[in-house]
């Protein structure tokens, strides 16, 4: 980031910044706190997690008034004003994928100790792993301000999606052989969207830092399939 004349514009930049890596970090600690409560069925920390989610709305309201604060006060341009927006999308992001940790917690309360066979929540757990992986990058991609990394976080996401249709195959089979899993595996449905979810937003964030890097935003390839084939996204020709 370019020194500015106004030291302390400098500072509010910085302190934005600053900001989204610590609510990127609480929402990251409540993820992997929300799975971990899912798999010992420990409802204290689950009740802790929703409790948290509250600092993370506050968070997310304090980045978007500072935000909007310096916009008013410093009339930024170009590069500047860039990282603004990120922050405010980012923040943005960051308090949904709180409040999806938030949902996972709270199944674990619904659930209220029962647990049918760990087998069932391995597949939970890979996704997890998967989803939180690519939300780390995709902060340290912010971090870096490293278009490159951001990019091969977003291309990801189909990996996660594929996963996630697995274990949502897997869950109904489990429910299709033994009836009395039902209750215990729509829970765990329910949780899978929810890290699918967390995936897309770490696309969206992903989508952020390459337009606060390169000043472009990202095509949607969908799109791009269409103009080559020379027909828009109804089928109809130009």
């Amino acid at each position: 980031m370019n020194d500015h004349i106004v030291t302390a514009y400098d500072t509010e930049l910085k302190m934005l910044t600053a900001q989204i890596s610590e609510m990127g970090g609480k929402v990251e600690r409540m993820v992997s706190e929300s799975i971990k409560a899912l798999s010992s069925m420990d409802v204290v920390t689950a009740r802790r997690i929703i409790a948290e989610d509250r600092a993370v709305d506050t968070m997310q309201r304090e980045i978007d008034e500072a935000a909007i604060l310096t916009i008013a006060k410093r009339q930024p341009m170009a590069d500047d004003l860039r990282v603004i927006v990120s922050c405010i999308r980012i923040s943005n992001d960051l308090e949904r994928v709180g409040d999806m940790a938030k949902n996972i917690a709270r199944r674990v309360i619904d659930l209220n100790g029962e647990y049918t066979s760990s087998k069932v929540v391995h597949g939970i757990e890979h996704l997890a792993d998967l989803g939180l992986a690519q939300l780390q990058d995709v902060l340290d991609a912010f971090a870096a301000r490293n278009s490159e990394q951001a990019m091969r976080c977003w291309s990801r996401d189909e990996q996660l999606d594929e996963f996630y249709t697995s274990v949502f195959r897997e869950l109904l089979t489990y429910m299709m052989e033994d009836p009395r899993t039902i209750t215990f595996c729509t829970n765990l449905l329910f949780c899978a969207k929810n890290i699918e979810r967390i995936g897309d937003h770490a696309t969206n964030i992903a989508e952020t830092v390459i337009y606060l890097v390169t000043g472009q935003a990202m095509m949607d390839p969908r799109k791009t399939a269409y103009e080559e084939i020379g027909v828009n996204e109804n089928g109809e020709g130009k």
